[in-house]
């Protein structure tokens, strides 16, 4: 039995007051008679006044008592549970970073709060989620011991999400009438899906590494870490440096004042290829340690034709990085190469192409110059170009145009299909440069370089990179065979292992917490990186709070889960048989004996 009303049972204070009526009496009245046999039959009362007196026991008594107690039956609501009934819940968990501060009382506040969110239901069904897309249910059962143990293992790290997505999931698994909770540090406004609100943050000062970046200073490698106080206080903090095999640095001390930014560089040791700065912990340790490698790109082989661009040629090929010159075009992943009419066939593999014009260049072109949509031309102004009449190559109909001057083609791309290889890719310049006023344009340049980039990305081959937690991760791998990752989380020995199928393509989300990661292909490593943690918005915890919006939640599925008491009418008659009993044998009587007044 569950009781819809208990306030209902307030009126039971009627009881007291029934009791007290009929302790009070009344003082009797005189009436002087001749004869005492014409007085009719009273009930004993008080001759000495209003005062309390002993209970007479009485019909109106009981029947006012037993009114009393029907009423306060009838308005406290009584229901009975349905047999089977089913009190779904589902918790949405804020998987940013900034909860693993506050897992300590979010499992102390889902403790306290969801048993009674079983309200009147037989069962309970429990769902666990994290708001992270694309993430496995943490729990889902009927236990709320079993449902908080899953959260031992809970291990949240992700920036800034949309938990929309998440509750719109969750909304869908346990329908119109469940119980939708939002489980976060921070108070938010109206939850999507009609979500409860349980924020259980509050505001706490933290200092931590925000970004990391690697210049070339006198060939030696140089590192520059910022740090930064997210918080309102100013912050005195100790930083040094570890390297591999245990040798470390001497603490230093750096202050920072509210908000305040400070520079930390050095150069990484010639004999070191890896690092981690630490500062000194505090709540909030994810953003504390910040690992680093030395950052090597994929080398690039580079074949240079003999033609007269040489001198644009030689300052492209200065431009780039990690590139190295071959003189065997079979070995080169990119080719710079002329057009020459006389013998027009272009190299088989990747290649940047240049019309070379040996004859005067005519008038500069005219009409309206429109870049089509494409990565190599995002965001590029192309429109202070000025090009002079000169000979064209020779298009295909595959030819994808990616720069036009009124009807002339000024830029395309051209796809080279070879036997049992990827397709390559020639980024053909249809004019020549040296009629131009192309160095001089930034988009150019830009040009050159994404595509020398996309060539030396498609290159199997190893690197080294520092990258960020839960960042999306892209390699190019032999089809042939399987893959695997290695993460070995900072603070911890042990190394967890991820197979990925073979494929040209690896793609996968690089792990939520900070520490080392390498790549493998048959035991060759393909990646080497340094994750860490830089999300600035998730390390201020000045803007955390809490919330509660779960109150009237255990009532709203009383009638789904009840059903109302079958015998309402019948108490309800009971009621009025009770007053009416109670007025019958408390109104006044008229006296039967005849009237023996002389008459006048």
């Amino acid at each position: 039995m569950f009781l819809a009303n208990p306030a209902g049972f307030w009126a039971l204070l009627g009881i007291p007051a029934v009791l007290a009526i009929h302790f009070l009496q009344r003082k009797a009245r005189e009436i002087p008679v001749s004869t005492l046999f014409l007085l009719a039959r009273t009930h004993r009362e008080s001759s000495s006044g209003r005062r309390w007196d002993r209970l007479v026991p009485s019909v109106p008594l009981w029947m006012q008592l037993l009114g009393v107690l029907l009423l306060a039956w009838l308005l406290a609501e009584p229901r009975f549970q349905r047999p089977r009934s089913v009190q779904r819940v589902a918790i949405v968990l804020d998987g940013t970073a900034s909860m693993q501060v506050f897992r300590e009382s979010l499992t102390q506040a889902l403790h306290e709060k969801l048993p009674p969110l079983q309200g009147p239901a037989a069962e309970l069904d429990l769902l666990v989620l994290e708001s992270t897309p694309g993430r496995e249910r943490l729990y889902h059962g009927s236990s709320i011991d079993d449902a908080l143990n899953a959260l031992e293992s809970w291990n949240p790290g992700e920036g800034t999400l949309d938990p929309g997505p998440a509750l719109r999931i969750a909304r869908s698994l346990i329908g119109r009438d469940g119980i939708l909770i939002f489980a976060t540090d921070t108070p938010v406004e109206n939850p999507p899906y009609d979500a409860r609100l349980l924020a259980i943050g509050h505001p706490e000062e933290n200092v931590g590494f925000t970004g990391l970046r690697f210049t070339q200073e006198q060939g030696a490698a140089v590192w520059h870490a910022l740090v930064k106080n997210h918080g309102i206080a100013p912050a005195v903090r100790s930083w040094q440096i570890t390297y591999p095999g245990g040798r470390s640095t001497e603490p230093r001390n750096i202050e920072l004042q509210p908000g305040g930014l400070i520079s930390l560089q050095a150069a990484l040791p010639p004999d070191q290829e890896s690092a981690i700065l630490r500062l000194s912990e505090d709540v909030f340790t994810m953003d504390d340690s910040l690992p680093l490698v030395r950052p090597r790109p994929k080398t690039l082989r580079v074949f240079r034709q003999a033609s007269a661009l040489g001198e644009l040629e030689e300052r492209l090929v200065q431009s780039l990085d990690a590139v190295e010159m071959v003189h065997d075009a079979a070995e080169a992943d990119l080719t710079l190469c002329t057009y020459d009419p006389l013998d027009p066939a272009l190299p088989p593999g990747d290649a940047i192409v240049f019309v070379h014009d040996p004859t005067r260049a005519g008038q500069y072109l005219k009409g309206g110059i429109i870049a089509e949509e494409h990565p190599l031309m995002s965001g590029l102004n192309w429109q202070a170009l000025l090009v002079r009449e000169t000979i064209q190559l020779d298009r295909q109909p595959s030819d994808e145009v990616l720069l036009w001057q009124d009807q002339r083609p000024l830029i395309f791309l051209r796809s080279v299909l070879l036997e049992n290889q990827a397709p390559h890719q020639q980024l053909c310049f249809n004019f020549d440069v040296r009629h131009s006023n192309a160095t001089a344009n930034p988009a150019f340049i830009v040009c050159l370089h994404r595509f020398a980039e996309s060539v030396r990305q498609e290159r199997v081959a190893p690197s080294s990179s520092n990258l960020e937690t839960s960042q999306e991760i892209e390699l190019t791998a032999d089809p042939e065979f399987p893959a695997s990752i290695e993460f070995t989380p900072l603070h911890e020995a042990h190394t967890t292992i991820r197979d990925l199928p073979a494929s040209r393509r690896l793609r996968f989300e690089a792990p939520a917490r900070p520490g080392h990661l390498i790549v493998k292909q048959a035991d060759v490593p393909l990646l080497t990186a340094a994750l860490t943690f830089a999300d600035s918005r998730e390390a201020d915890l000045t803007h955390c709070g809490s919330a509660d919006t779960l109150g009237d939640a255990s009532s709203i599925p009383v009638e789904r889960h009840t059903t109302a008491d079958h015998w309402w009418r019948a108490w309800v008659l009971a009621l009025l048989a009770a007053l009416l009993t109670g007025w019958h044998f408390s109104r006044p009587r008229t006296s039967s004996t005849p009237d023996l007044s002389p008459s006048p």
